[in-house]
């Protein structure tokens, strides 16, 4: 293994033809879904628009979850979210529904039948929330333009620039490199970097202290090294297995790896989806309802950050729970004569492996929260409201999604490796 970081990545790619051919699909996807974010739907005054977003952070934190098309009122405005609610949905039915968790067991057909309903949800959900974007930018709109007519051709030209995106993210999963919805927020991030950068400028030109920029940047670095730390660390429980030949028995000793963060970053992504519901609730909701959202909750507000911990902890416990059964695997060691030292097998090893779970569960949820809320607090002290919006949660996004297509190509290598013998 040491050799392999040793490997020139760029030497490696050149000779394999299916890497190469992975790496220019991939390539290929992002320009389409960076184009695509830059065509507006026509009739909004984007200029007009753009002063909604000043200044108000939860906005531009779903902005920055869609690359800047929430801004720009482009075909891509809903981006991925829409597919990552379908997503969460779903699996919360296959837990609470029988059936669906039957079909879920049932092999790869099972599975895919599963997908196909994620899409159709996903569809659902595009649908209810370009009415919801549609109706909330109607005042923005040219006056010479129909409001019927926009709210007709808004929401329909949404709803398909959402399944088309939701169509590129599954062919980049399967045809390209890492996780296709992850990958495109992931791209969507870093493409509002320089914007980042522009702002932060222009507040030291303005007056604001270089030391309070550099204390804030320090943050982000020391975050940096935490998620790398985090999404690395691991618990390692010690398993031996016996096995009797003859009149022999032998053993062997391997381990059994608990990840600090069981689901990645995949529960920061659900929870930071999650918090846009009650955007859609200010705008169906009575009046006073949306007052009060608009009054309390903001991006770097109580009550936001506080929902946003939940939720983390939530996604958290509940990844945890559909990854890793504790009684299967228990089952699964016993079966191939495994067990571990000083602990009985059956209920006893399960309820053991449960309570390692539950307190690497629960440390990983404190730790992603505190990376998740970290940035925002910094900013407050520092007054540096430049990286508003860029918070730990895109830290967690892109270093994970990083490291995981880092793996990615590391596996490739391997199994290139031996695979062909080498």
């Amino acid at each position: 293994m040491p050799s392999l970081y040793k490997m020139d990545f760029v030497k490696q790619i050149l000779e394999s033809k299916e890497l190469k051919s992975r790496l220019f699909f991939t390539v290929l996807i992002v320009l389409i879904y960076r184009i695509g974010s830059h065509i507006p739907i026509p009739g909004v005054d984007i200029e007009r628009l753009n002063s909604l977003f000043d200044g108000n952070g939860v906005l531009g934190f779903f902005n920055l979850f869609s690359g800047g098309s929430f801004r720009r009122f482009s075909i891509f405005a809903l981006g991925i979210l829409p597919y990552i609610n379908a997503s969460i949905i779903t699996q919360l039915m296959v837990v609470a529904i029988p059936s669906l968790k039957e079909l879920q067991e049932d092999g790869e057909s099972g599975r895919k039948q599963i997908a196909q309903y994620t899409r159709y949800l996903a569809v659902a959900l595009s649908f209810i929330q370009a009415l919801v974007m549609t109706a909330g930018f109607r005042e923005f709109v040219f006056p010479d333009v129909s409001s019927t007519f926009f709210l007709v051709y808004s929401v329909l030209i949404l709803v398909a620039g959402s399944s088309f995106v939701m169509w590129l993210g599954e062919l980049c999963t399967e045809k390209g490199i890492g996780n296709g919805a992850s990958l495109l927020i992931f791209v969507g991030i870093v493409s509002q970097m320089p914007e980042y950068v522009k702002n932060t400028y222009i507040l030291l030109v303005s007056g604001t202290g270089i030391l309070n920029v550099l204390a804030l940047i320090s943050i982000f670095v020391l975050l940096i090294l935490a998620v790398v730390v985090a999404q690395e660390a691991q618990r390692k429980v010690p398993i031996q297995y016996s096995k009797r030949i003859g009149s022999k028995t032998t053993s062997s000793k391997s381990f059994l790896p608990f990840r600090l963060i069981q689901g990645g970053v995949m529960p920061v992504i659900f929870a930071s989806a999650m918090l846009q519901f009650p955007l859609l609730v200010g705008q169906l909701a009575p009046q006073a309802v949306g007052s009060f959202l608009s009054a309390y909750y903001h991006y770097d507000g109580v009550i936001y950050n506080s929902l946003f911990c939940f939720l983390i902890f939530f996604f958290s416990y509940f990844y945890a729970a559909i990854t890793f059964n504790p009684e299967d695997i228990s089952e699964n060691l016993n079966k191939h004569g495994g067990f571990i030292s000083g602990i009985r097998p059956g209920s006893e090893t399960a309820a053991f492996l449960d309570s390692i779970l539950s307190k690497l569960t629960l440390v990983g949820a404190l730790l992603l929260a505190l990376i998740a809320i970290l940035p925002v607090l910094g900013a407050n002290v520092t007054n540096v409201t430049s990286f508003m919006g860029l918070g730990g949660t895109a830290i967690l996004i892109i270093v994970g999604v990083a490291m995981d297509i880092v793996k990615q190509f590391e596996t490739f290598f391997l199994h290139r490796r031996y695979g062909d013998g080498i």
